[in-house]
């Protein structure tokens, strides 16, 4: 059998294999011949074993990872109105991070031009290898944008084309969702286990992990969850098109909109936040009905997915009362054994998920390119 060399290299980028052990059940082949493999590797300088993991019964296992070639990755994480931009090493560690007003409304053209003049001005060394690009959209497997909500302009735009040639380097296109599931869950149980991560802010969406994988559905819509139905919606018209979605009651637009009909100064979901951070009752049960309605749809995705984790990211999962809300709502819509061991938390990674998560699919694209 001929050694994948492209297949090991990505498995080890993207944090998918760490040990001998993960790569022969990765690749289905035994472990003596998955060692042999990774020897030839050692032997020919692309891979380095060192370090040491948590044992799991008898000897230890060490460390495997790609040797690291000069350069560095570029991740981006886009949203409405602003973007988090930065620099990591094929090891997915992020070495600075900048936020830049950028907004997504202007069209591709003009945010990527905004996006290459702020990575002009980052602390980088060496060749850009790769860019990892998240998109609050539903992202296609050409690196375009299918059906967005939120994002004027950008349907159908030949996102990862345009930004290979502004770039002048390999491009992954990912859902922003997608990406933060991914590097919350690498961050918390490495290339195993099951998650949801959801994106609460202006709208909501959610990525989802299986066995460590991430899983984008048919369509690659999976997670999608802020154009669902929900009865207390009423005949609210949503972004989509549609009425009584989610998106109108449960997130930080919904609120928005809300507040604003109820006569309050606001225009953002920060601007909700502060409020509650004051004590104002309107706002506080705002958020805390929005949580309780997310909670009310996410009760039978866990249901019927029983994850490990429910991890909650974005602008509303830095309250408290949001949190707790989602938290009651799926314990009291599940039985006892979805959630004896479920863990319902704020993303630990916070803010910059998403960063982790492409800096991981962008390592596996340089590989692939290398």
């Amino acid at each position: 059998m001929a050694r994948p060399d492209l297949s090991i290299r990505q498995l080890l980028a993207d944090g998918s294999v760490t040990s001998r052990t993960e790569l022969a059940r990765q690749l289905g082949v035994s472990a003596s011949t998955a060692s042999a493999w990774v020897g030839q590797l050692i032997a020919e300088g692309v891979v380095v074993e060192d370090g040491a993991l948590a044992s799991q019964g008898g000897r230890p296992r060490r460390r495997l990872r790609l040797t690291q070639p000069a350069g560095h990755l570029l991740v981006v994480d886009l949203g409405g109105h602003h973007a988090r931009v930065g620099v990591a090493d094929l090891r997915g560690d992020i070495t600075e991070v900048v936020t830049a007003e950028v907004v997504i409304g202007q069209g591709p053209v003009a945010v990527l031009d905004a996006l290459h003049e702020v990575v002009t001005h980052l602390e980088a060394h060496g060749p850009t290898l790769a860019v990892g690009l998240a998109l609050p959209g539903p992202v296609q497997p050409d690196g375009s944008v299918r059906l967005p909500s939120r994002m004027p302009g950008w349907a159908g735009y030949p996102v990862r084309q345009a930004a290979m040639e502004r770039f002048g380097a390999p491009v992954v296109v990912e859902n922003d969702a997608n990406a933060m599931a991914l590097g919350e869950h690498r961050s918390q149980f490495g290339s195993h286990g099951h998650s949801i991560t959801v994106k609460a802010g202006t709208a909501i969406g959610s990525g989802i992990i299986v066995d460590g994988q991430l899983y984008r559905g048919a369509t690659s819509a999976s997670g999608d969850v802020t154009h669902t139905w929900v009865e207390a919606a009423g005949p609210r018209p949503c972004t989509c098109g549609k009425l009584g979605c989610l998106e109108t009651i449960a997130s930080g637009a919904g609120i928005v909109s809300r507040l604003r009909e109820q006569g309050s100064r606001v225009d953002s979901t920060a601007d909700v936040l502060a409020l509650t951070a004051d004590g104002d009752p309107i706002a506080t049960t705002m958020i805390r009905t929005a949580g309780a309605h997310l909670g009310e749809v996410l009760s039978p995705v866990v249901s019927f997915f029983n994850p490990d984790a429910l991890f909650l990211t974005g602008g509303l999962a830095a309250s408290q009362h949001f949190v707790s809300a989602v938290r009651a709502r799926i314990y009291d819509g599940c039985h006892p054994l979805m959630t004896e061991a479920l863990r319902i938390e704020a993303a630990s990674l916070g803010p910059d998920a998403g960063l982790h998560g492409m800096a991981l699919l962008a390592a596996a694209e340089a590989e692939a390119a290398r």
